[in-house]
């Protein structure tokens, strides 16, 4: 049994991160040397006179990304709020130690060596240098925050003044610290500034005052009054304009906004079911230079579906055969919404037809099957049947050279949903009547599944 070697109080022992050379660092050796990752000084930056901050507050707010590993207990792999040295060196969080030692465990969890003594000793200076590294964090997050708001402030003030060149640049910079500040983001909501930015909205304003506003607005909470007058035809017209003719980043934010709208109670079906919004949403997501639109021009796309009013108008700009060439190139998450778009418009005749008169719809759905996701699965089965049930003699031979025989054997063979096993058998019996059953098997070779 080795001889017991008390932990030397109040020190900090480099080494916790794995390095183990067991060197002892004060307070003032440890800032100098940069074990701290740049605290400077001592004392507690902006805390009020006889004002301590709480120590967990502080960690929960601040959730930094990188922390010095020596403020990081070694069991939970969490900044210490109370650490408490072992008498192998090791330091740890008192709460997880005791627990450890509750567990039955006399070692210690990094070493494994066993403990000549089972007393723990609170380690005063890693605390303080703990605490005095996170109040410095906070209070310069505060000191920020502060600036923030002041800044926000000024600029909505100034919004309310000037006009031109002037205004443009006052919502240049409110967008940006929009765009970076959650505390911003508040202010503005807080200080009435939504009804201010929205005002500038309307018939007459131009495109470089509106993408700015739109950039702003649709990274803001809104309440439903807000969205209300948001919802004024004037403002919804202008936000088509801009979909039709801004930037990329103008038209991902109309999209957005719009979307956002659209979770209203109060909104009508009316205030979108425009030829001209649903081109320019195509437009976005048809866009393969800017591939970043895709995905916010689908979510926007997927909601107007639901409106039952929209969805001829949506065939109507041949949207169904757009989508079907996009297929092959999209990832899976825009996947899942396009295949979910062309699945509800096959609810219509005419998009039954659109799909059909489809070269491609065929075979780029049949290579869905099994492929992305369950979902995606069901929605491409669903398509394949409504196509198939429209013209099953033309179709379904189509589907069974493009593989399909195969893929729904697959599906009947997998895990999936009792439901999608039923589509498919109802679907491979269609498919199998143009054909003769030694003919038809042939055709359902799990080789074609693999080309």
């Amino acid at each position: 049994m080795p001889m017991f070697q008390p932990s030397k109080r109040d020190a900090v022992v480099a080494g916790f991160d794995g390095s183990g050379d067991g060197q002892v660092l004060d307070l003032d050796t440890a800032v100098k040397d940069g074990v701290l990752g740049g605290v400077g000084g001592g004392g507690v930056v902006g805390a009020g006179v006889g004002e301590k901050l709480d120590l967990k507050k502080m960690i929960e707010e601040l959730d930094l990304p990188e922390i010095p590993s020596v403020f990081i207990c070694p069991i939970s792999l969490e900044p210490m709020q109370d650490p408490v040295t072992l008498c192998t060196g090791q330091t740890y969080e008192m709460s997880n130690i005791l627990k450890w030692f509750n567990l039955g465990h006399y070692t210690c969890p990094t070493t494994m060596q066993e403990l000549w003594d089972d007393s723990v000793t609170p380690n005063r200076t890693l605390y303080h240098l703990i605490y005095t590294w996170f109040s410095q964090k906070y209070s310069l997050m505060k000191k920020r925050s502060e600036d923030v708001q002041g800044r926000v402030s000024e600029l909505l003030e100034t919004l309310k003044k000037v006009k031109g060149q002037a205004r443009i640049q006052a919502l240049k910079e409110l967008k940006q610290v929009v765009a970076a500040h959650a505390t911003a983001r508040k202010t503005v909501v807080d200080e009435g500034g939504v009804a201010v930015i929205s005002s500038l909205l309307g018939p007459f304003t131009s495109h470089a005052v509106g993408s700015e506003a739109i950039g702003i607005l649709v990274n803001l909470e809104l309440d439903s009054e807000s969205n209300t007058n948001l919802m004024q035809p004037t403002k919804i017209s202008l936000m088509v304009d801009m979909l039709n003719e801004g930037s990329v980043e103008t038209k991902i934010n109309c999209t957005r906004l719009m979307d956002k709208l659209m979770e209203e109670k109060e909104f009508r079906s009316e205030s979108i079911s425009s030829h001209r919004l649903l081109v320019g949403v195509m437009r976005l997501v048809k866009d393969k230079r800017h591939s970043n639109g895709i995905l916010p021009g689908l979510s926007f796309l997927r909601s107007i579906c639901l409106l039952k009013q929209v969805r001829s108008l949506i065939v109507s700009i041949g949207a169904v055969s757009q989508l079907v060439e996009l297929l092959p190139s999209l990832e899976p998450d825009c996947l899942e919404l396009a295949l979910f778009i062309l699945d509800t418009l096959s609810s219509l005749p005419e998009g039954k037809v659109a799909l059909k008169d489809c070269a491609n719809t065929i075979p780029n759905t049949v290579r869905l099957l099994m492929r992305v996701s369950e979902s995606c699965t069901q929605y491409a089965l669903s398509i394949l049947w409504s196509v198939c049930k429209l013209a099953p003699e033309e179709c379904s031979s189509v589907a069974v050279e493009a593989g399909l025989a195969a893929k729904l054997l697959l599906v009947i063979q997998s895990g999936c949903n009792p439901v999608l096993k039923q589509r498919s058998a109802e679907l491979l019996k269609l498919c199998s009547l143009n054909y003769t059953d030694t003919i038809f098997i042939s055709k359902c070779k799990l080789t074609r599944t693999i080309q």
